[in-house]
């Protein structure tokens, strides 16, 4: 029988895994896993400024990770590469953040629960924001999954179908920015990249549609987090790091799965001994 604040935990994570996961998948086919790993350095900006207003931490980390994404949109393809802006922008509110926070006189702040997450500190409150926020992002997936699939294919096919590349970007930049902000406690601001790629990056080589793969990527995020907590509890281990951790070992198996496989295949095919004539 589990705990009340495991149930907590586990329904948190579920929830994150279930927005990460499938906008995981947009950062996979778009090649974006630094824009989330950017998004997420910049929310202790977010921690630091919400401490010093003495407002909601979701709100200031969403607030930081809003206006990250919206620069980031606007001013990529005007003379700067998307590389170049998110190095600056992530490392510069990542800097000005930890330094903010030391000038917060008689405010003890634990950056470990900010930087690994603090998933087993979840309370009801976390929870209904957490998934007002996940129930956002999916929403906005739904309503919007025709038209950015069609602008990660090709800008080309966009404009030919009514669409405008750009404008799906942003809802996708907005859309990470809010799991960001709601991830925040369960994995931390070093691993949400992680919650969002790797099970992405497992589920890819089994499935044959879009659609196959944000569920599979949304199964997988979700067993990881589950086993991790499990995990975690058991062996006394930091949380966040478990579950990433789990992904981890989920995504090597896949590979060394689909890698052999392929190995097999390729071995079982005709003419493929040549000392066999």
């Amino acid at each position: 029988m589990l705990d009340d604040f495991m149930w907590r935990a586990m329904i948190a994570g579920v929830l994150v895994a279930m927005a990460a996961a499938p906008l995981g998948c947009f950062v996979v086919w778009r090649r974006m896993a630094y824009f989330g790993d950017a998004t997420a350095h910049a929310a202790i900006l977010g921690v630091a400024l919400a401490l010093l207003l003495d407002v909601s931490i979701f709100l200031g980390v969403l607030t930081v990770a809003l206006v990250m994404a919206s620069c980031v949109s606007m001013l990529s393809g005007r003379g700067y590469a998307m590389d170049t802006l998110l190095g600056v922008m992530a490392h510069s509110a990542l800097a000005i953040g930890l330094v903010a926070v030391s000038f917060l006189a008689g405010v003890r702040i634990d950056l470990s629960a900010y930087l690994f997450g603090d998933i087993l500190a979840v309370g009801k409150t976390d929870i209904w924001i957490i998934g007002g926020g996940v129930a956002l992002v999916l929403m906005l997936l739904f309503w919007r999954w025709s038209s950015l699939l069609t602008a990660t294919l090709s800008d080309e096919l966009a404009y030919a179908s009514g669409i405008h590349p750009r404008r799906e970007q942003l809802v996708l930049t907005l859309a990470l920015a809010v799991v960001v902000a709601v991830a925040l406690k369960v994995v931390g601001v070093l691993l949400i990249a992680a919650l969002l790629i790797i099970p992405a990056a497992t589920a890819r080589p089994f499935c044959r549609t879009p659609e196959a793969m944000a569920v599979l990527a949304a199964g997988i995020a979700i067993l990881a987090v589950t086993a991790g907590l499990r995990t975690a509890y058991v062996m006394d281990t930091p949380t966040g790091p478990t579950i990433v951790t789990l992904a981890a070992v989920l995504f090597t198996l896949a590979t060394v799965v689909t890698q052999g496989w392929r190995l097999l295949r390729q071995l079982l095919q005709p003419g493929s001994c040549h000392s066999c004539k």
